[in-house]
C-alpha cells in the first residue's frame, strides 16, 4: 500500500481543466517543456464545454496530448477527477490552471518535495504577471478567522495565524512551510494522496473544492507542502471583480464550513460573512453586492451548483475568457 512521501516514476499527469480558454492555453503549453525539466509528463486537457476554439487549440499545439471533453460545464473538481480517471496508473497529477505559467525547474522541484514525510499535495510559490508575490497559502476556517476578516480585513488579520485564513505574512513565503491548504491553481498530487483520498468534491462547481481536498488529505496523513524554491506564474482570474464568481466563492465558503460544523457555529459562520459583504457593499462594492444577494436567499444556498445556480444568483454576467477559476483574496 502506498504511503505518504512516495517519489513519482514514470510520466507526470499534467492536468489542464479548460472553459474558453483559447487565448490563455498557448502560453502554458509553450511553459511546460522548461518547467517540467527532466520529468516526464502527459498533458490530459479536460474541456468543459467551451464555446471557443479551445479543443482546437490543444490539439493543434499538443497533437500527443489526451483531450477529454465533458460535453457540459462540469465544474472544476469534475475536471480534475476526469483527469485522473484518464490516467489511472499516473504516479502523480499536476493540476493546472491555464493561466498558470510554470517557471524553469518548478515541476522536477514539486516532485522532490512529494518525498518529504507526510507530503501528499506539493504547491510552488505563486506570483502574478508582475513578478509580485501570491498570497497562495492559507489556514483552516473557523469562526474567529471570520469574524477578524469582516472587522479588520483579510490583509491585516492574515499577519497573525489566529486571526488569519489568508497568509498575508511574507515570511513564511522565503521558505519552505505546511499551510492547512493553499490556492489551488498549482499543485502537485501524489497517486497515494489520491488513492487514499478518493476523487475531488464535485458538489461546490467552482471555488472551495481545493480546499476540501486539502482538509481531507490532511486529516489522512497527505499534508500540503509549500515549496520556496518552486515557481510558478498565475495570471489569475475574476472572482475578486465578477460579481457572480464572488457571490458563488462566498456561498461555497460556507457550504465548506457548515459541513464540518455544527448548526449555532454554521449560523456564526454566516453572521460573519453577510458583515464582511455588508460592509463593503455599503461603500459601493459590486460583487459585495451580489454575496449579499446569495447569503440572504437560503433557496440559493441549498441549491445544486452549477452554471444555473450562477444565472439565478447574478443574471447576465461578464466574464474574462479563459477565467476558469482562482482563488483570489480581497483586503
Amino acid at each position: 500500500m502506498s504511503t505518504p512521501g512516495s517519489t513519482p516514476v514514470g510520466p507526470v499527469t499534467v492536468a489542464v481543466v479548460t472553459w474558453n480558454s483559447a487565448d490563455v492555453l498557448p502560453g502554458l503549453v509553450a511553459s511546460l517543456p522548461v518547467g517540467a525539466g527532466d520529468v516526464p509528463y502527459r498533458l490530459v486537457v479536460v474541456d468543459n464545454d467551451s464555446s471557443d476554439d479551445t479543443v482546437a487549440v490543444a490539439q493543434r499545439l499538443c497533437p500527443d496530448a489526451t483531450v477529454v471533453q465533458t460535453g457540459r460545464n462540469a465544474g472544476y473538481a469534475a475536471g480534475v477527477n476526469a483527469a485522473v480517471a484518464a490516467t489511472p496508473d499516473a504516479p502523480a497529477v499536476l493540476v493546472l490552471n491555464p493561466d498558470v505559467r510554470l517557471e524553469p525547474g518548478c515541476l522536477p522541484t514539486l516532485v522532490a518535495a512529494l518525498d518529504r514525510p507526510g507530503t501528499g499535495i506539493a504547491v510552488p510559490r505563486l506570483v502574478d504577471g508582475d513578478g509580485e508575490l501570491i498570497h497562495s497559502m492559507r489556514r483552516r476556517p473557523t469562526l474567529l478567522r471570520a469574524f477578524a476578516d469582516a472587522f479588520i480585513g483579510a490583509t491585516v488579520a492574515g499577519r497573525w495565524p489566529a486571526t488569519g485564513e489568508l497568509v498575508t505574512d511574507p515570511a513564511p513565503y522565503a521558505d519552505d512551510a505546511t499551510p492547512d491548504w493553499a490556492e489551488g491553481s498549482t499543485q502537485l498530487v501524489s497517486r497515494a494522496c489520491l488513492d487514499a483520498c478518493g476523487p475531488w468534491d464535485e458538489s461546490y462547481f467552482l471555488y472551495s473544492e481545493e480546499t476540501e481536498f486539502h482538509l481531507r488529505a490532511g486529516r489522512r496523513g497527505f499534508g500540503v507542502r509549500y515549496v520556496a524554491d518552486a515557481c510558478a506564474v498565475h495570471l489569475e482570474g475574476d472572482s475578486s471583480t465578477s460579481p457572480r464568481l464572488w457571490a458563488l466563492l462566498t456561498a461555497n465558503r460556507l457550504r465548506l464550513f457548515s459541513r464540518s460544523s455544527s448548526r449555532p457555529r454554521t449560523a456564526l459562520y454566516w453572521v460573519a460573512l453577510v458583515l464582511r459583504e455588508s460592509s463593503r457593499a455599503a461603500r459601493g462594492d459590486a460583487t459585495a453586492r451580489a454575496a449579499v444577494r446569495v447569503l440572504v436567499r437560503p433557496e440559493l444556498l441549498r441549491a445544486p451548483r452549477g452554471p444555473a445556480w450562477l444565472d439565478l444568483a447574478t443574471p447576465n454576467p461578464v466574464l474574462r475568457p479563459g477565467a476558469v477559476r482562482a482563488e483570489a483574496a480581497r483586503p
